[in-house]
């Protein structure tokens, strides 16, 4: 019998649908806020609408990955709400930039915010359900290098086209290529035959955790939370904290900031592998204790230099953490609740990111210190620590994978 191994060319082409969620997300982000500034005064509004994809996030991934586990289709588990989702995605992010007024624009935003976040757990479960479990920490290294891919070619690409045709040309390009992405997936990605009638497939999904099992989930999970918050503050508030404590411009603040995101995207690759090979568990928590000691001196020091620098260290170590995560989770999942596990995950990870920016800024609210920043930060790292030292289970075999191997993952 042949021995599992990672298949790079099948990985490459499923990591298309992140590839189309990190494009669409990252020009949402970057342009919605200056189109609702065309119909509304208030940023507390925007703001709250700008959130809407958190708050979708956390109430409706779980269900739908939950509801994908259940799913038997003849063309798969996760495919029809990948087939349904993007679609309808792209034509209302086609939509959003040629809306006349703001009731308009807030369907279409709302409609849009709605569906993504009822197609994510089911396209981020396909890694897992194509990947044999040793293999997952790399395979989530090559989806999230792809996401890191559409996030680039937003920023830059977008910038162009916006230049030549105003709002209209980027999200009328980024919905062409989602559409290509769905075009990769139904053509060339084919899930696992299911073997169970769906009668037999429930008795088997109803295999319960261990007690011990139960306990390492719930510390991954807090983890994901806190390391989450962590990284979300410095993601929200660098660019005020750099042009106010180092009279920094928005446009420098901005730039400095990518420093950390390109790192963690070249390094996102080997980070799967060292998890692969020591352990994820282990290779997290030296993940986490790097960024603890690259921001620990930024707490004290506003220096250009010094924060480029342990921004620079800060990319690889947040790779550490991020990309070995999402496999520790689905480890406990069995292979029956995969969608239903990584809604927990986006649960814990979204939350995160709806409660931090809050908390964070209520705290320099009132002290009225960006400095603090780091600290808030490093505390958050440090409690993800402590979840972390008391798990004892997600982990598979360790493996060791060749360039060779690599190639024939290629070629497969």
């Amino acid at each position: 019998m042949e021995a599992p191994k990672l298949n790079v060319k099948k990985t490459l082409l499923l990591s298309t649908g992140f590839f189309a969620s990190s494009l669409a997300w990252s020009l949402y982000n970057s342009y919605v806020p200056k189109i609702l500034e065309g119909f509304v005064a208030s940023t507390t509004l925007i703001g709250f609408v700008m959130t809407l994809d958190n708050i979708f996030g956390v109430i409706f991934q779980p269900l739908f990955g939950r509801w994908s586990d259940k799913t038997h289709t003849r063309v798969g588990k996760r495919m029809p709400y990948i087939i349904v989702g993007i679609p309808i995605c792209a034509v209302t992010f086609a939509m959003i930039p040629r809306m006349p007024n703001l009731l308009s624009l807030m369907v279409i935003l709302i409609l849009f915010t709605f569906v993504m976040s009822a197609w994510r757990s089911p396209v981020v479960s396909l890694m897992p359900d194509i990947t044999p479990g040793p293999f997952r920490s790399q395979a989530n290294g090559i989806v999230n290098l792809m996401g890191g891919v559409g996030s680039l070619l937003a920023f830059a690409g977008g910038g162009l086209l916006f230049k030549f045709g105003g709002y209209p040309l980027p999200f009328l390009t980024a919905a062409i290529l989602m559409l290509a992405a769905l075009a990769v997936l139904v053509l060339f990605v084919r899930e696992p035959q299911q073997a169970f009638a769906p009668d037999e497939q429930a008795k088997k999904s109803d295999v319960k955790l261990t007690s011990a099992e139960k306990k390492s989930l719930l510390l991954i999970l807090f983890g994901v939370f806190f390391w989450f918050a962590g990284y979300n503050a410095v993601e929200t508030f660098f660019t005020l904290y750099a042009t106010n404590t180092m009279a920094m411009d928005t446009g420098s603040a901005t730039m400095m900031l990518s420093i950390f995101s390109l790192t963690f995207m070249a390094f996102a690759v080997p980070a799967g592998f060292i998890g692969a090979k020591i352990g994820r568990r282990k290779t997290i928590l030296i993940g986490l204790a790097g960024i603890i000691v690259l921001f620990l001196p930024l707490i004290f020091v506003a220096h250009f230099w010094v924060t480029a620098a342990c921004l620079f260290g800060g990319g690889f170590f947040w790779a550490c953490v991020n990309i070995n995560s999402l496999p520790m989770v689905v480890r406990l999942s069995g292979e029956d609740k995969v969608g239903t596990f990584i809604g927990y995950y986006y649960f814990f990870s979204f939350a995160a990111q709806i409660a931090s920016p809050i908390l964070f800024g209520a705290l320099r609210d009132l002290t009225g210190n960006y400095q603090l920043l780091f600290l808030y930060s490093c505390v958050a790292f440090a409690c993800a620590v402590v979840c972390l030292l008391f798990v004892r289970h997600g982990e598979d075999e360790p493996v060791q994978t060749s360039t060779t191997d690599i190639l024939d993952g290629l070629g497969d």
